[in-house]
């Protein structure tokens, strides 16, 4: 009898829909009995047959960590000694729970992507939907799987509780994977506030909309950095919901930190978003009515210095 463990898989996806995948696995051991039980898998039978069986669930939970999914074809190949079909990878920073790849669908993700690789510190500015806090959020994920981090830190300058923000894709936060991460403190979501004090060591830390930081606030974040961590700060420009009279800490972070070695910045553009094609448009008409507005309370400005004899 041998009781094999199933540590960094999701078993509900291991033993696909209805059980059809551990049915199938089943099916190719006729002469071993096979009980699985939530993460536990028991098989009883002969010795030799067990061994084989053994390592084949090994190779079939070290795809199943990676890819994030199992199918039949895959199994059969695998437990039939042949390689599997290559999964499409090229440039795909992580596969989500349904085996969807997530890859930088721009020029300019694919420059977070590489800036994250080389550098510890990664500064990435651009417009709503041009995927930076999600390139940032799969990048992160990537780093706790593969056991580079132990933890994530998600934070922004003021925030709701956890549960209510916007954070994680979809499609990468399964509702009981989250939770138990979460309360495991494997995954972190808390306001800025709360970084005040701490040394942060072997995670990834992002911090979302630090356009609307301060000074203070940005350079308590940045010195916050402790060993084998990366950080990963994004904004947009055109957000900044500070009062006219306060600097955003990040405009005055890029200008402080340009050329400092081992920090990379990244600016994304219109070119970048990839959400539908309204978005762009609607990002251009903004931009076209803050130009005016702008304009407008320059030319205000100026009558009203005529109007004083200035």
């Amino acid at each position: 009898e041998k009781l094999i463990v199933l540590e960094d898989i999701d078993p509900v996806i291991f033993y696909g829909v209805n059980n059809a995948n551990i049915q199938l696995i089943k099916a190719l051991y006729p002469k071993l009995r096979i009980v699985a039980r939530g993460n536990v898998i028991k098989v009883l039978g002969d010795e030799e047959e067990m061994c084989a069986f053994e390592e084949n669930i090994t190779k079939l939970e070290k795809y199943c960590a990676e890819y994030n999914s199992l199918k039949e074809e895959v199994i059969i190949d695998i437990i039939k000694g042949n390689a599997p079909q290559a999964e499409q990878n090229g440039n795909v920073i992580v596969f989500s729970v349904t085996g969807k790849p997530i890859i930088p669908r721009s020029e300019n993700q694919l420059k977070l992507v590489e800036g994250f690789a080389k550098n510890d510190m990664v500064f990435a500015i651009g417009p709503a939907g041009s995927g930076k806090t999600y390139t940032a959020i799969a990048l992160a994920v990537r780093a706790l799987k593969n056991k580079e981090i132990k933890k994530i830190i998600l934070s922004r300058p003021a925030v709701e509780a956890g549960e209510k923000l916007g954070f994680l894709p979809g499609d990468m936060k399964p509702a009981t994977k989250l939770k138990e991460y979460m309360e495991l403190n494997i995954i972190q979501i808390a306001p800025l506030a709360f970084m005040r004090g701490r040394t942060l060591n072997d995670a990834v830390v992002i911090l979302d909309e630090a356009q609307n930081t301060t000074a203070q606030q940005i350079k308590m974040f940045l010195t916050r950095m402790g060993m084998n961590t990366k950080m990963i700060v994004t904004g947009d420009m055109t957000q900044i919901d500070l009062p006219a009279s306060q600097t955003s800490g990040l405009v005055q972070a890029l200008r402080i930190l340009k050329g400092v070695k081992g920090i990379s910045f990244v600016e994304l553009n219109k070119k970048d978003i990839v959400r539908h094609k309204l978005v762009e448009r609607i990002v251009d008409a903004y931009e076209r009515f803050d130009k005016e507005a702008k304009a407008e309370r320059e030319k205000r400005k100026n009558e009203q210095l005529v109007i004083n004899g200035e």
